[in-house]
C-alpha cells in the first residue's frame, strides 16, 4: 500500500476593506446579483460575479425550481454565461457571497460541487488559475488561488 497527502492553501480576509480594490468591486457585484437571485424554496441567495480577461464582469444569481434539480446555482450560472456571451474570454478571478431570508450568514460559503467541477472545467480549458473568493453576508472572506484547491483530485477531459 502506498499513500499520498494532497494539501490546499487558502488566504482568510477579515473584512472586505482588506481585499483589492478590483475584488472589493467585484464582491460588490455578488451582492447586487445575490438580491436577483429567484429562490423562493431555500430562502438561500447565492451571487456570483466573474472578471474576465477582457475586462467584462458577468453575474450569476441562484435559479430554483419546484423540481428541485432544476434549478441552477449562481456560480453555473455565471460561468455558462461567460462561455456562451465570451467563449475566448479567460475567467480570472470568481467572487461569490450568499445570504439566507431564514438566519444571518457571516462563515464563508463555498461552491457547491458541481459548481466546483463546472468551474474547473472551465480552469482546464483556458489553461490558467482562477482565483476564487467566497463569503457570507459579512464577516470573512476566503481566497482560493485555484479551483484545484477547492477540487484537488479533478476530473477532467484526460481521462476521456
Amino acid at each position: 500500500m502506498k499513500s499520498f497527502k494532497i494539501s490546499s492553501e487558502f488566504e482568510i480576509f477579515d473584512s472586505l476593506e482588506e481585499l483589492p480594490d478590483n475584488v472589493i468591486s467585484l464582491m460588490q457585484k455578488t451582492f447586487e446579483a445575490r438580491d436577483k437571485a429567484y429562490a423562493p424554496y431555500s430562502r438561500f441567495q447565492v451571487g456570483a460575479a466573474l472578471l474576465l480577461d477582457n475586462g467584462e464582469v458577468v453575474t450569476g444569481s441562484n435559479q430554483e425550481n419546484a423540481s428541485y434539480p432544476s434549478g441552477l446555482c449562481a456560480e453555473r450560472t455565471a460561468v455558462y454565461y461567460a462561455g456562451a456571451k465570451f467563449p475566448d474570454a479567460r475567467i480570472k478571478c470568481i467572487a461569490i457571497s450568499a445570504t439566507s431570508l431564514k438566519k444571518p450568514v457571516t462563515s464563508p460559503i463555498p461552491p457547491c460541487g458541481a459548481c466546483r467541477q463546472a468551474l474547473v472545467e472551465y480552469e482546464v480549458k483556458q489553461k490558467t488559475d482562477m482565483e476564487v473568493y467566497f463569503m457570507g453576508e459579512s464577516g470573512a472572506i476566503v481566497k482560493a488561488k485555484s479551483v484545484k484547491d477547492l477540487l484537488p483530485l479533478i476530473f477532467d477531459n484526460s481521462y476521456l
